[in-house]
């Protein structure tokens, strides 16, 4: 192992583990839609669907720079947290309803979403710290 290599502190660890679960998982849900889901819903929630995937993915990358970006910031820490909640609550919920889940379940969807944005900001302000 190059010892020049950064290292990525274990309280910054499980950020990087959960960003390439996601990622990897959402390949295989947006492939699982495009060849499978078109089949058995209707357009509208295959769109639903789709844009939980897409949705994952942006912030599976966004878990990887609170990874690797913000070594020692509490910053990063929490924007880890909320973007990893965020892909729960949104797009859990988004791939929930697409299944069929009563509609009541789509009132979870907004939280994520604010989730995301939180998560946002405390991504941005680590990355402003660390240009400091």
């Amino acid at each position: 192992m190059n010892s020049t290599a950064q290292k990525i502190p274990q309280r910054l660890r499980w950020p990087a583990v959960t960003a390439a679960v996601a990622g990897a998982s959402a390949v295989l849900l947006g492939a699982l839609g495009a060849h499978v889901m078109r089949r058995l819903v209707s357009a509208p929630m295959l769109d639903v669907w789709q844009t939980a995937v897409h949705f994952q993915f942006w912030h599976a990358l966004a878990l990887a720079v609170c990874a690797l970006s913000a070594r020692r910031s509490h910053a990063a820490h929490l924007g880890a947290i909320l973007f990893a909640l965020g892909i729960v609550l949104f797009c859990g919920s988004l791939y929930a309803l697409a299944l069929g889940a009563p509609r009541m379940l789509g009132i979870v969807t907004p939280l994520g979403g604010l989730a995301f944005v939180a998560g946002w900001i405390a991504l941005g302000v680590a990355l402003y710290r660390q240009q400091q």
